[in-house]
């Protein structure tokens, strides 16, 4: 907790330098325009007849420092299959906020202000998944059910989970990849985007996105008896051709 509230009183270091984000998405043929008085960068690209959306800019989130890079995606998933993918770091951080909040009996905040990440954390079991052993000690996973958290996190998307240790999330960046409301979410702290990282975020969410649609195929019929609790995990402030 102590982290997020440096975060949160360090405040921003300047105006966000998207031009290495134009750069990389003109370079890939996608969409790219700078928003709300150039403090932002937002790309748009197409997979398996879906849009995904990528905004770079200041947070959303008090535990992101200075600048996150965020995608998401319509996949029409389950509406209730809510699964979660953090780095190890963010992970004991956010828990440990959380049962601050519950400890001090601060219903309210965790009611209305406490992310889905934080809350999924602490309310949802930890569900041992033998394909994350290898990665424990780099990224934590939860959902609010077992089975598709398993077919979700296939052999494709620890791959490139563990590449991203290795390579753009090596310093243990905070980095949160979830699915809400039928959409896929991609966040991470990004103080200076390069092409390197970039493309990395697009092949571990188009790993995660194929997956899954693969959990979704392998649960069909059982998400009804699936726990929730959900808010929004996209309160975007540039503008957004996607539905909230």
């Amino acid at each position: 907790m102590l982290d997020s509230i440096k975060r949160w009183i360090g405040g921003s270091r300047g105006k966000p330098d998207g031009r290495a984000v134009q750069a990389w998405a003109l370079q890939r043929g996608l969409s790219a325009k700078r928003v709300r008085q150039d403090e932002g960068v937002v790309v748009e690209g197409p997979l398996n007849g879906n849009t995904w959306r990528m905004e770079w800019g200041v947070p959303q989130r008090t535990y992101l420092l200075d600048r996150e890079l965020r995608m998401r995606m319509d996949l029409r998933l389950p509406a209730s299959m809510q699964m979660l993918i953090t780095s190890r770091a963010l992970a004991e951080e956010l828990e440990q906020a959380a049962y601050a909040l519950f400890t001090q009996d601060m219903q309210t905040q965790i009611d209305s202000g406490m992310p889905e990440e934080m809350r999924w954390l602490a309310m949802f079991p930890k569900v041992q998944v033998a394909a994350m052993k290898p990665l424990r000690s780099r990224f934590s996973a939860v959902a609010n059910a077992p089975g598709p958290l398993n077919v979700w996190l296939d052999p494709a998307l620890i791959a490139k989970l563990d590449e991203a240790s290795r390579g753009w999330l090596a310093n243990d960046e905070p980095m949160v990849l979830m699915t809400l409301r039928g959409r896929l979410y991609l966040r991470f702290e990004a103080l200076e985007p390069t092409a390197q990282m970039l493309d990395g975020a697009l092949s571990l969410y188009e790993a995660a996105a194929k997956s899954a649609l693969a959990a979704t195929q392998a649960v069909s019929g059982q998400q009804q008896a699936w726990p929730t609790t959900s808010s929004t995990a996209w309160q975007s402030h540039l503008p957004s051709d996607f539905p909230e």
